[in-house]
């Protein structure tokens, strides 16, 4: 606990020296990322293009590179806060934006904007957004009974995701043949070719959203009280609720429309973080942190493992996230602890 006259703050140790050794990572993952493709650059060539000094490397490193890059860290830092706000709600390590519709319901929005050609990539991010709020709109009306159960919030939304999984199947059958397997590229959850343009919505969405995350990491900790502990002290339960998970549906729709539907990065980033720090929820700087680590080294070892062949980063984050969601299942059912 740290003092000064009139103010004090709680801090976690252990978060912070976890959320340290965390960014340390994710700076070695990045820097390793810029280094290693069809030509290797040496990591000193890396740090000067990044800090804007000259280089023969820049086309390779400033131009191909980092811009791919970018989009990896934000997408990454975008799906950790999402899946730890929303798992916090739902107050189940089940709750994420990819298991609950939210991926989904922005996914077939923008396969359906794709395939019919009703939108350009500029404006992707914008109708994922949309389709996101949509879907989470319905999976929040439905579960809702008089209060927000968490059961009933995880199943009904895997049966949305279920429902918008075959929606989005539907509309790459009927569309265009090209723009088809475009939507069928985007799907996957690729990098492959995205760059400043798609990371610049998700920058300004987290820039700008700063305050929110600020207030959101104070709304976490009073919806860790059971419901009449937190109606005793006076906090209106229904509308933090609703805005903890507005954020984090707004925050995985936008990393959705930047990359695709990135699978199981919002599970699994709060959960590691959580079992990092042994905190009671995730906290929301290691999660970001954590999101980051997994979708940068995802997309590195995608490129890498089968060089020449790349594989979209969705596919590396499956191959973990689905192992991990069975576990978790199991470990519920058995009553072990989350």
């Amino acid at each position: 606990m740290l003092r000064r006259p009139g103010a004090s703050l709680l801090v976690n140790r252990r978060a912070v020296a976890v959320a340290a050794a965390l960014a340390a990572l994710l700076a070695a993952v990045c820097v390793t990322s810029l280094c290693l493709g069809e030509t290797t650059t040496s990591p000193v060539e890396a740090v000067k293009v990044v800090l804007g000094q000259p280089s023969p490397d820049e086309l390779v490193v400033g131009t191909l590179r980092l811009p791919r890059l970018t989009v990896a860290l934000l997408v990454g830092v975008a799906f950790g806060l999402a899946g730890a706000l929303i798992q916090t709600v739902a107050r189940n390590p089940l709750a994420s934006p990819d298991i609950i519709g939210v991926s989904h319901g922005a996914g077939a929005a923008t396969v359906a904007a794709l395939t019919f050609g009703l939108t350009s990539w500029q404006t992707l991010p914008y109708v994922s957004v949309a389709g996101g709020i949509t879907a989470a709109a319905l999976v929040y009306v439905f579960a809702w009974r008089g209060g927000l159960h968490a059961q009933r919030f995880v199943l009904i939304g895997i049966g949305f995701s279920v429902a918008l999984s075959s929606l989005s199947n539907l509309f790459l059958t009927h569309g265009d043949q090209f723009r088809a397997q475009q939507g069928k590229v985007w799907l996957t959850g690729s990098l492959n070719g995205r760059g400043y343009d798609q990371a610049e919505p998700l920058f300004w969405v987290l820039l700008l959203g700063l305050p929110a995350l600020a207030w959101a990491g104070w709304a976490m900790r009073a919806v860790a009280f059971d419901d009449d502990t937190a109606t005793a002290l006076g906090l209106r339960l229904g509308r933090v609720r609703l805005g903890l998970v507005g954020i984090g549906v707004v925050l995985a729709s936008v990393a959705t429309g930047a990359a695709g539907p990135v699978d199981f990065v919002a599970l699994l980033a709060p959960q590691i973080a959580r079992r990092l720090t042994r905190t009671a929820q995730p906290p929301l700087v290691c999660s970001a942190l954590t999101g980051a680590v997994i979708v940068v080294l995802a997309d590195l070892l995608g490129r890498r493992l089968f060089s020449p062949t790349e594989l979209p980063v969705g596919v590396l984050t499956a191959a973990v996230g689905a192992p991990y969601l069975l576990w978790l299942i199991v470990r519920a059912r058995s009553g072990g602890p989350r």
